[in-house]
Protein backbone atom coordinates (compact mmCIF):
# COMPACT_ATOMS: atom_id res chain seq x y z
CA UNK A 1 0.00 0.00 0.00
CA UNK A 2 1.44 3.42 -0.97
CA UNK A 3 2.56 5.82 1.69
CA UNK A 4 -0.43 8.46 2.01
CA UNK A 5 0.69 12.38 1.73
CA UNK A 6 -0.72 12.77 5.24
CA UNK A 7 -1.37 10.55 8.17
CA UNK A 8 -2.72 11.31 11.54
CA UNK A 9 -2.88 8.82 14.76
CA UNK A 10 -4.67 8.99 17.95
CA UNK A 11 -3.83 12.95 17.93
CA UNK A 12 -4.37 15.04 20.96
CA UNK A 13 -4.32 18.19 21.80
CA UNK A 14 -5.95 20.62 24.13
CA UNK A 15 -6.38 25.06 25.03
CA UNK A 16 -5.49 24.95 28.38
CA UNK A 17 -7.32 21.80 30.31
CA UNK A 18 -10.22 21.93 27.73
CA UNK A 19 -9.26 18.83 25.44
CA UNK A 20 -10.71 19.21 21.70
CA UNK A 21 -8.97 16.86 20.21
CA UNK A 22 -9.56 13.63 21.29
CA UNK A 23 -7.57 10.60 19.86
CA UNK A 24 -8.09 11.58 16.00
CA UNK A 25 -6.90 9.10 13.25
CA UNK A 26 -6.98 10.11 9.52
CA UNK A 27 -5.47 9.52 5.93
CA UNK A 28 -5.02 11.53 3.09
CA UNK A 29 -3.89 8.89 -0.05
CA UNK A 30 -1.54 10.65 -2.29
CA UNK A 31 -3.32 12.94 -5.00
CA UNK A 32 -6.58 12.38 -3.00
CA UNK A 33 -9.27 15.16 -2.24
CA UNK A 34 -10.39 14.58 1.47
CA UNK A 35 -13.39 16.68 2.69
CA UNK A 36 -13.18 16.49 6.75
CA UNK A 37 -17.04 17.02 7.78
CA UNK A 38 -19.26 18.11 10.46
CA UNK A 39 -20.39 20.90 12.75
CA UNK A 40 -19.10 23.96 14.70
CA UNK A 41 -16.64 22.84 17.26
CA UNK A 42 -15.94 19.36 16.12
CA UNK A 43 -12.55 20.16 15.91
CA UNK A 44 -11.93 20.46 12.60
CA UNK A 45 -10.05 23.99 12.13
CA UNK A 46 -8.07 22.52 15.27
CA UNK A 47 -7.41 20.14 13.48
CA UNK A 48 -5.88 21.82 10.68
CA UNK A 49 -3.96 23.86 12.98
CA UNK A 50 -2.05 21.48 14.72
CA UNK A 51 -1.29 19.66 11.36
CA UNK A 52 -0.03 22.70 10.40
CA UNK A 53 1.89 23.77 12.78
CA UNK A 54 0.28 26.17 14.22
CA UNK A 55 -0.43 24.78 17.42
CA UNK A 56 0.77 21.79 19.55
CA UNK A 57 -0.42 18.48 20.15
CA UNK A 58 -0.56 16.84 23.18
CA UNK A 59 -0.03 13.40 22.02
CA UNK A 60 -0.10 11.34 19.04
CA UNK A 61 1.67 11.20 15.62
CA UNK A 62 1.50 13.22 12.26
CA UNK A 63 3.38 11.92 9.44
CA UNK A 64 4.01 13.94 6.34
CA UNK A 65 4.71 11.46 2.91
CA UNK A 66 6.11 9.56 5.06
CA UNK A 67 8.21 11.64 7.45
CA UNK A 68 7.57 12.24 11.01
CA UNK A 69 6.31 15.63 11.35
CA UNK A 70 4.89 16.09 15.11
CA UNK A 71 5.11 19.64 16.28
CA UNK A 72 7.52 20.66 13.62
CA UNK A 73 7.73 24.16 13.11
CA UNK A 74 5.29 26.00 10.18
CA UNK A 75 8.57 26.50 7.81
CA UNK A 76 9.63 22.97 8.19
CA UNK A 77 6.25 21.75 6.94
CA UNK A 78 6.08 24.52 4.29
CA UNK A 79 9.54 23.19 3.09
CA UNK A 80 7.74 19.35 3.06
CA UNK A 81 5.49 20.29 0.94
CA UNK A 82 2.65 21.57 3.12
CA UNK A 83 0.55 24.94 2.29
CA UNK A 84 -2.43 25.94 4.75
CA UNK A 85 -5.41 28.66 2.84
CA UNK A 86 -6.70 29.27 6.94
CA UNK A 87 -9.78 30.25 7.67
CA UNK A 88 -10.60 34.18 6.89
CA UNK A 89 -8.40 34.34 3.92
CA UNK A 90 -5.46 36.37 5.33
CA UNK A 91 -5.16 39.17 2.64
CA UNK A 92 -3.15 41.80 2.89
CA UNK A 93 -6.10 44.91 2.63
CA UNK A 94 -3.87 47.27 1.72
CA UNK A 95 -1.79 45.83 -0.69
CA UNK A 96 -3.03 45.69 -4.44
CA UNK A 97 -3.69 41.89 -6.06
CA UNK A 98 -0.18 41.91 -7.64
CA UNK A 99 1.79 43.42 -4.36
CA UNK A 100 -0.29 40.38 -2.44
CA UNK A 101 1.40 37.66 -5.20
CA UNK A 102 4.68 39.50 -5.39
CA UNK A 103 5.29 38.54 -1.67
CA UNK A 104 5.30 34.47 -2.23
CA UNK A 105 8.45 35.82 -4.97
CA UNK A 106 10.86 36.08 -1.89
CA UNK A 107 10.73 32.56 -1.20
CA UNK A 108 12.45 31.50 -4.12
CA UNK A 109 9.96 31.81 -7.02
CA UNK A 110 10.08 33.94 -10.02
CA UNK A 111 7.71 36.84 -10.24
CA UNK A 112 7.17 35.62 -13.69
CA UNK A 113 5.85 32.31 -12.30
CA UNK A 114 3.84 33.47 -9.47
CA UNK A 115 1.91 35.44 -12.03
CA UNK A 116 1.47 32.93 -14.32
CA UNK A 117 0.05 30.18 -11.42
CA UNK A 118 -2.10 32.88 -10.17
CA UNK A 119 -3.84 34.23 -13.53
CA UNK A 120 -4.06 30.53 -14.85
CA UNK A 121 -6.23 29.62 -11.95
CA UNK A 122 -8.06 32.82 -11.30
CA UNK A 123 -8.00 34.91 -14.33
CA UNK A 124 -10.42 36.96 -11.98
CA UNK A 125 -7.54 38.15 -10.44
CA UNK A 126 -5.70 39.27 -13.33
CA UNK A 127 -8.23 41.69 -13.90
CA UNK A 128 -8.45 43.23 -10.52
CA UNK A 129 -4.49 43.29 -10.38
CA UNK A 130 -4.05 46.89 -9.22
CA UNK A 131 -6.71 47.09 -7.20
CA UNK A 132 -6.29 47.17 -2.85
CA UNK A 133 -7.07 43.92 -1.63
CA UNK A 134 -9.02 44.86 0.93
CA UNK A 135 -12.05 46.08 -1.68
CA UNK A 136 -11.60 43.17 -3.23
CA UNK A 137 -15.31 40.75 -2.84
CA UNK A 138 -14.90 38.18 -0.40
CA UNK A 139 -14.87 35.27 -3.33
CA UNK A 140 -12.04 37.27 -4.94
CA UNK A 141 -10.30 37.70 -1.76
CA UNK A 142 -10.50 33.97 -0.99
CA UNK A 143 -9.24 33.39 -5.06
CA UNK A 144 -6.48 35.76 -3.85
CA UNK A 145 -5.64 33.17 -0.67
CA UNK A 146 -5.26 30.32 -2.77
CA UNK A 147 -3.45 31.47 -5.79
CA UNK A 148 -0.92 32.47 -2.97
CA UNK A 149 -1.01 28.75 -1.43
CA UNK A 150 -0.74 27.67 -5.16
CA UNK A 151 2.54 29.87 -6.24
CA UNK A 152 4.66 27.45 -3.56
CA UNK A 153 3.88 24.33 -5.66
CA UNK A 154 2.28 22.47 -2.73
CA UNK A 155 2.13 18.55 -2.22
CA UNK A 156 -0.45 19.06 0.48
CA UNK A 157 -3.49 21.84 0.34
CA UNK A 158 -4.75 22.46 3.42
CA UNK A 159 -8.29 24.43 2.53
CA UNK A 160 -10.31 25.72 5.87
CA UNK A 161 -13.84 27.09 5.40
CA UNK A 162 -13.48 27.99 1.95
CA UNK A 163 -17.34 28.90 1.86
CA UNK A 164 -17.46 30.99 5.01
CA UNK A 165 -19.59 34.43 4.39
CA UNK A 166 -19.76 33.22 0.59
CA UNK A 167 -22.46 33.40 -1.79
CA UNK A 168 -23.31 29.96 -3.50
CA UNK A 169 -22.45 30.30 -6.67
CA UNK A 170 -18.86 31.51 -5.69
CA UNK A 171 -18.64 28.67 -3.17
CA UNK A 172 -19.37 26.44 -6.30
CA UNK A 173 -16.78 28.24 -8.53
CA UNK A 174 -14.07 27.84 -5.80
CA UNK A 175 -14.55 23.95 -5.35
CA UNK A 176 -14.58 23.54 -9.15
CA UNK A 177 -11.11 25.45 -8.83
CA UNK A 178 -10.35 22.76 -5.87
CA UNK A 179 -10.90 19.78 -8.35
CA UNK A 180 -8.68 21.60 -11.26
CA UNK A 181 -6.05 21.88 -8.37
CA UNK A 182 -6.41 17.99 -8.01
CA UNK A 183 -5.87 17.25 -11.19
CA UNK A 184 -2.80 18.07 -11.18
CA UNK A 185 -1.93 15.81 -8.55
CA UNK A 186 -1.81 18.17 -5.39
CA UNK A 187 -3.38 16.08 -2.58
CA UNK A 188 -5.99 18.23 -0.75
CA UNK A 189 -7.75 18.48 3.07
CA UNK A 190 -10.58 20.13 2.50
CA UNK A 191 -12.48 20.93 5.99
CA UNK A 192 -15.67 22.12 5.59
CA UNK A 193 -19.56 22.91 7.69
CA UNK A 194 -21.71 22.56 4.83
CA UNK A 195 -20.84 19.43 2.96
CA UNK A 196 -22.30 18.86 -0.14
CA UNK A 197 -20.30 20.93 -2.13
CA UNK A 198 -17.19 19.67 -0.77
CA UNK A 199 -18.51 15.90 -1.06
CA UNK A 200 -19.07 16.54 -4.56
CA UNK A 201 -15.05 17.05 -5.69
CA UNK A 202 -13.94 14.95 -2.85
CA UNK A 203 -12.79 11.40 -3.32
CA UNK A 204 -13.14 10.68 0.24
CA UNK A 205 -14.12 11.70 3.16
CA UNK A 206 -14.64 12.32 7.25
CA UNK A 207 -16.65 13.68 9.65
CA UNK A 208 -15.51 14.97 12.97
CA UNK A 209 -17.76 15.41 15.98
CA UNK A 210 -16.78 16.20 19.49
CA UNK A 211 -12.93 15.92 18.67
CA UNK A 212 -13.44 12.43 17.01
CA UNK A 213 -13.08 11.25 13.61
CA UNK A 214 -16.36 8.95 13.53
CA UNK A 215 -16.90 8.03 9.80
CA UNK A 216 -14.90 8.01 6.85
CA UNK A 217 -15.80 6.69 3.73
CA UNK A 218 -16.40 7.19 0.31
CA UNK A 219 -18.60 10.21 -0.64
CA UNK A 220 -21.49 8.38 -1.19
CA UNK A 221 -21.73 6.44 1.95
CA UNK A 222 -20.65 9.39 3.83
CA UNK A 223 -23.69 11.71 2.07
CA UNK A 224 -26.02 8.89 3.20
CA UNK A 225 -24.86 8.49 6.78
CA UNK A 226 -23.63 12.21 7.80
CA UNK A 227 -27.18 13.02 9.19
CA UNK A 228 -26.73 10.22 11.83
CA UNK A 229 -23.53 11.22 12.29
CA UNK A 230 -24.03 14.35 13.21
CA UNK A 231 -26.83 13.68 15.52
CA UNK A 232 -24.92 11.04 17.42
CA UNK A 233 -26.89 8.25 15.78
CA UNK A 234 -23.53 6.63 14.34
CA UNK A 235 -21.45 8.21 17.04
Amino acid sequence: MAVPILEVMDLHAAYGRIEVLRGVDLRVPRGAVVALLGPNGAGKSTLLKVISGQMEATSGDIHLAGVHVSNAKPDELARLGLTTVPEGRSVFPNLTVEENLLLMSYAGVSADQVFDTSYSYFPRLAERRYQLAGTLSGGEQQMLAMARALTSDPALLLLDELSMGLAPLIVEELYETVAQIARTGVSILVVEQFAQTALRVSDYAAVMTGGKVVATGEPSEIDKIMADVILGGAA
